[in-house]
């Protein structure tokens, strides 16, 4: 993915929106508004989109790099900032500039985390004085998975992904594999096929034996190149989706396994490496 020019120094610090693993993700109900009820553990990667921030007098919301041909109702970010504003009656405007590596549709959280990065910056830069709570009561409006890039920490959640419990967590260097597709979350929430009732398990089950993702299966069947990633990574280690897909996974015990795994990938696939991280690089920026 080729990377935008870093805007100039008028435009303060490069403020990172990391990507995300989902370790397990367990439906064990659906609400009757529709939402499904989940199980999941948060944890963030070193790798992170990156957000540059120019604040103005003038009110506009305006968003210069980042995702060609994407409406604004539809761009997280625009929406963050328009709801900022509109929850705390600010009228000051900003200038944003986005520059992505995180795949769209990966399952990496990219979207949610770009959201989140942009309410805490703006916090700060509008002078609004809002607590994390509020930041996040606010985010969880935008997506569930955006209160805990909000919160920066490794987290286990609960509900439909806003009850969030901090957890510490091994952090080992992953290999993301990013096949060559985009997974609509909301097509496999919708499947028939898609396990609904998985019992729920504590932290500590969790902690002890780890755990599947309950929308692998339905991923595999609709999305071929992602059952070929997960044929292939398995090879090497336990593979697993992450979120809804496309993307997968596996852990190694050093930067130099997963690099060394890495490099024996099929030609023209895309992959990368990055360490686990249980506290989110934002909070540095805080």
């Amino acid at each position: 993915m080729s990377q935008p020019a870093r805007p100039g120094p008028e435009w303060g610090a490069a403020w990172p929106a990391p990507a995300k693993l989902n370790l397990t993700l367990r439906i064990i109900g659906r609400r009757a508004d529709g939402y499904h009820l989940l199980q999941t553990i948060f944890q963030f990667l070193d790798y992170a989109d990156e957000l540059c921030f120019k604040p103005t007098a003038d009110g506009r919301i305006r968003r210069s790099l980042g995702l060609s041909g994407l409406a604004p109702e539809r761009d997280l970010v625009v929406r963050a900032a328009t709801l900022l504003q509109a929850e705390t009656g600010c009228s000051r405007g900003v200038d944003i500039q986005v520059s992505k590596r995180i795949p769209e549709g990966g399952g990496l959280g990219g979207g949610s985390s770009d959201a989140a990065t942009t309410l805490v910056a703006l916090n700060h830069y509008w002078r609004l004085g809002l607590s994390q709570q509020r930041l996040q009561q606010i985010g969880a409006s935008l997506g569930a998975d955006v209160p805990v890039f909000i919160g920066g920490r490794a987290a286990w959640a609960e509900g439909i992904g806003e009850q969030l419990t901090p957890v510490a967590l091994p952090e080992p260097w992953y290999l993301v594999v990013m096949p060559d597709c985009q997974v609509p979350t909301a097509d496999v929430f919708r499947d028939s096929e898609l396990t609904r009732n998985s019992p729920p398990i504590t932290i500590s089950r969790f902690l002890a034996q780890g755990g599947g993702n309950d929308c692998t299966p339905v991923v595999r069947r609709r999305f071929p190149a992602v059952a070929r990633a997960l044929d292939w990574l398995d090879q090497f280690g336990e593979a697993r989706l992450t979120g809804t897909g496309a993307c997968v996974f596996a852990a190694f015990g050093d930067e130099h396994e997963a690099r060394e795994t890495g490099a024996k990938l099929p030609q023209g696939w895309s992959a990368f490496v990055a360490a686990g991280r249980n506290r989110s690089p934002l909070l540095d920026f805080t």
